[in-house]
C-alpha cells in the first residue's frame, strides 16, 4: 500500500488556523469553475503527501479556479493547486497552493474551511474557443494554463474530487475535508497546457513537477461549500484517524 512520506513540517508554510468547526454552508451563484489535471513525475508521488494519504497511480496535480461574482465577501476569484490522492478508499485532492484576489474571501476560506489561502491575483477567462487561468503573487505569475477546443459536456459528466486541507484546528493539526457541490448549468471539455508552474512560489511541495496534460473542463452553475463533516489526523490512515465534527462541533 502506497502512503505519503512528506514530513508534516514541509507542508505547513501556509497552513490556516481555524478557531472553530462551526461554519454554515456558503452558496455561490453563477460561479465559473475551471479544472485541469496533469500527471506529475513519479518522484513526487509519495514525497508530496503526508503519511495519512495515499498517492494516486499515476500521480496527478489538479489546478482548479473559481470566479464567483456574488458571495458574502463580494466578488472574488480563487486558484488552487491540489495533489491527487486517496483518503482511505475515497478520491481526494490535497490543496497545497491557494490564491484569491479578495482579502475578505481569503480570511473566510482560511478560518471557516481551512484553505491555505493567500491574497494575490487570479484571472479566469472562458470564451467560445478557449479558457485561460493566471495566478500571480507579488506581481509574478506562478501558474498559467491555456486550454483549447471546448466540446460540450452533459451536466452529469462533471464531477470533482473532495478537497482536503492541512490546517491548525481546535483538535490540533488535521486534514480538513472540504465538500463542494456544483449544480451545473453548462459544461465543456478542453485540452490544457500549462506553460508556467512555480511550485515553490505557489506553496506546492517541491517534488511536484507537472508533465503530461490529462484533461480540463470549464463549468457554470451554483457552487456550494458545505458545512464541515470530517477531519483526519495527517499522520494516520483514514480508517482509524477520521473524526466527525458535524454532530458535535468544536
Amino acid at each position: 500500500m502506497l502512503c505519503g512520506t512528506a514530513p508534516i513540517d514541509e507542508l505547513l508554510a501556509h497552513a490556516a488556523t481555524m478557531p472553530s468547526f462551526d461554519t454554515d454552508a456558503c452558496v455561490l451563484p453563477d460561479a465559473l469553475v475551471f479544472q485541469a489535471m496533469f500527471e506529475i513525475r513519479v518522484a513526487g508521488r509519495e514525497s508530496s503527501l503526508p503519511s495519512g494519504l495515499h498517492p494516486t497511480n499515476p500521480p496527478t496535480l489538479v489546478v482548479q479556479a473559481w470566479h464567483c461574482p456574488d458571495s458574502p465577501w463580494g466578488a472574488f476569484s480563487v486558484g488552487q493547486a491540489r495533489v491527487g490522492c486517496r483518503s482511505g478508499l475515497r478520491p481526494r485532492g490535497m490543496v497545497q497552493g491557494c490564491v484569491t484576489d479578495n482579502a475578505r474571501a481569503a480570511e473566510a476560506l482560511r478560518a471557516r474551511w481551512g484553505y491555505p489561502a493567500r491574497v494575490g491575483e487570479v484571472r479566469l477567462d472562458a470564451n467560445y474557443h478557449d479558457a485561460t487561468v493566471d495566478i500571480a503573487l507579488d506581481g509574478a505569475v506562478v501558474a498559467a494554463i491555456h486550454a483549447l477546443d471546448p466540446l460540450p459536456l452533459g451536466a452529469d459528466d462533471v464531477s470533482f474530487a473532495t478537497t482536503v486541507a492541512l490546517a491548525h484546528t481546535p483538535r490540533g493539526l488535521r486534514l480538513v475535508q472540504i465538500d463542494t457541490d456544483l449544480a451545473v448549468t453548462r459544461a465543456e471539455r478542453l485540452a490544457p497546457r500549462m506553460p508556467v508552474f512555480d511550485a515553490a512560489a505557489l506553496g506546492v511541495h517541491a517534488s511536484v513537477v507537472p508533465t503530461s496534460p490529462v484533461s480540463a473542463s470549464v463549468s457554470r452553475g451554483t457552487l456550494t461549500i458545505q458545512q464541515l463533516r470530517y477531519v483526519c489526523r495527517p499522520e494516520e490512515l483514514a480508517f482509524t484517524g477520521s473524526e466527525s465534527v458535524g454532530a458535535a462541533k468544536g
